[in-house]
């Protein structure tokens, strides 16, 4: 369900609702006014990840596999070279 950003027309309150249909009408929560405006919000950008000490060690691991899979490659080459 999406969260939509409203103000009401005879107040002038801003909220934010969430809202499973697009045509239920969203009721004002300071005045009950039915009469509110779907206003269009800004998207917020995705979260950064945290760089804690588990991230670092993943990727310490990832680069030993890569490091490793290099050398296989590397010393499967230099044995068919020498055949």
């Amino acid at each position: 369900m999406p969260i939509y950003e409203f103000e009401c027309e005879r107040c002038g309150r801003r909220f934010e609702e969430l809202v499973s249909d697009r045509g239920v009408p969203v009721p004002c929560p300071d005045c009950g006014s039915a009469r509110v405006l779907r206003l269009q919000s800004s998207v917020s950008p995705p979260a950064r990840l945290p760089r804690g000490a588990k991230v670092r060690d993943s990727e310490a691991r990832r680069r030993e596999r890569e490091a490793a899979r290099s050398e296989r490659i590397a010393a499967a080459r230099r044995s068919r070279g020498k055949s």
